[in-house]
């Protein structure tokens, strides 16, 4: 484990950073994957219950994003003032949390379940098949909402190493199992359902394994401190702050979607196909993120107002020429990797007439992407959160002005003033961070 006070030099910010971004390189995989066995059984139902099922349960995972974030800057912060007691605390509070919330939802399944249909209705065959599958998938929520708890944790005491591995064990152990239960055995969607679960339990348990550094002593049965009421405060408004921010940024992406429906489905689709070259930006780009929430987050516990400036940088320089690189990539390769996503002509036309937001996007946007990792380390989250309803209002007033005025561009345009919004409404109080370090 890397020595928390150890010099942050370009060599530790890469440490954390590169197997974050080999680890997201292989979440499209399994997607693919699950897609592709499921599709040889030569019918369309199967393939829409599962990537229904997906959907569904994404969602409501997605609302506990906040424990990966959270647990990151609160146990860096903890492992950098020398806290080893705090620092195993707050994993078990994260796993109670976890497990908590899973449970929750397996004991309220036939109500979710209700719900989610009641927004996306699908056909009576895809519907009775969804069923099949998330009564199976559900099973594994407390091992899956748990696992951001082990992930956040892994990235605060620097052992983003242990989260590749683990992404490699579960991607590729659910890979192995939907093989063998959907084009062996003939489980069909079923089958599908139960390699996920098994991979989902198999990876919490590795999860611990990787974490047995907190084990090791007292600190994660120590009661009193777990269930301290200041620190379960502080817990709770971190990842409330967290959890606002990211409803906001999701609502805005959502909007983005809606608002380019009613411009045509051709535009909808070229924009879909764009959306693609910014969640490939957002995989890259979490690497360098992480590892400003690592090293600020530390700098912070250990009161070094240098030390956070310092790590600050270092990460938001990788963070700006993997963005530079990002964006020549998709402005010289774009038109390729968009005849490879849409074999419409028309699709591909828009596309390409588009494509240069795609290609700004990552440079326009790095600034955002980097202050949201140095805010979650330093748990900012109340500026954060505050920064993103700001932005978000921006937004909307740009969606108002430049979409009436210039359509399928102006939407793009409004897109971009989002991102310009975020940096600068979180570069302007970065120097009230620094600041408080005392």
């Amino acid at each position: 484990m890397q020595d928390a006070s150890a010099p942050i030099t370009h060599k530790r910010v890469l440490k954390i950073a590169v197997p974050i971004v080999l680890s997201n390189a292989t979440v499209p995989i399994l997607g693919a994957v699950d897609t592709g066995v499921v599709g040889q059984m030569g019918l369309a139902a199967p393939i829409g219950a599962v990537g229904m099922g997906a959907v569904i349960l994404s969602a409501i995972y997605w609302i506990f994003g906040f424990l990966r974030m959270g647990t990151t800057g609160l146990a860096a912060q903890a492992r950098g003032a020398g806290d080893t007691a705090e620092t195993g605390a707050l994993l078990m509070r994260g796993l109670l949390l976890g497990g908590a919330a899973g449970l929750f939802f397996i004991l309220t399944q036939i109500w979710v379940f209700w719900g989610a249909f009641a927004l996306s209705p699908a056909s009576p065959e895809v519907e009775v098949l969804t069923r099949d599958y998330l009564e199976i998938r559900i099973w594994g929520a407390p091992a899956t909402i748990a696992l951001y708890a082990v992930t956040g944790w892994l990235i605060a005491i620097e052992r983003t190493k242990g989260v590749f591995i683990l992404q490699i064990w579960m991607n590729g152990l659910n890979i192995v199992l939907d093989l063998w239960f959907v084009l062996g055995l003939g489980w069909g969607v079923e089958g599908v359902a139960i390699a996920t679960l098994i991979a989902e339990w198999t990876g919490l348990a590795l999860g611990l394994w990787l974490c047995r550094s907190a084990f090791g002593g007292n600190q994660w049965r120590d009661w009193p401190r777990i269930f301290d009421p200041a620190r379960l405060r502080r817990m709770m408004q971190v990842n409330r702050d967290i959890m606002i921010r990211s409803v906001l940024l999701t609502g805005s992406f959502t909007t983005f979607l809606f608002v380019g429906s009613d411009l045509g489905d051709v535009n909808l689709a070229a924009n879909q196909v764009l959306l693609q070259f910014l969640e490939i930006t957002a995989f890259a780009l979490d690497g360098f993120a992480f590892s400003a929430e690592a090293l600020v987050g530390a700098a912070v516990g250990a009161k070094d107002r240098y030390q956070v400036r310092r790590a600050s940088v270092m990460a938001s320089l990788w963070g700006v020429g993997g963005a530079f690189l990002l964006g020549a990539v998709f402005f010289l390769a774009g038109p390729s990797l968009i005849d490879v996503m849409s074999t419409s002509t028309e699709v591909r036309f828009a596309a390409r007439e588009y494509l240069a937001w795609a290609a700004l996007a990552p440079v326009i946007g790095v600034a955002s992407w980097m202050f949201d990792g140095i805010y979650i380390g330093a748990t900012w989250t109340r500026a954060m959160r505050q920064a993103m309803i700001q932005s978000v209002a921006i937004y909307v007033v740009a969606l108002f002005v430049l979409v009436p005025w210039l359509g399928n561009h102006g939407l793009w345009a409004a897109l971009m003033v989002l991102n310009i919004a975020r940096g600068v409404t979180l570069g302007w109080r970065y120097p009230r961070l620094e600041a408080q370090i005392v």
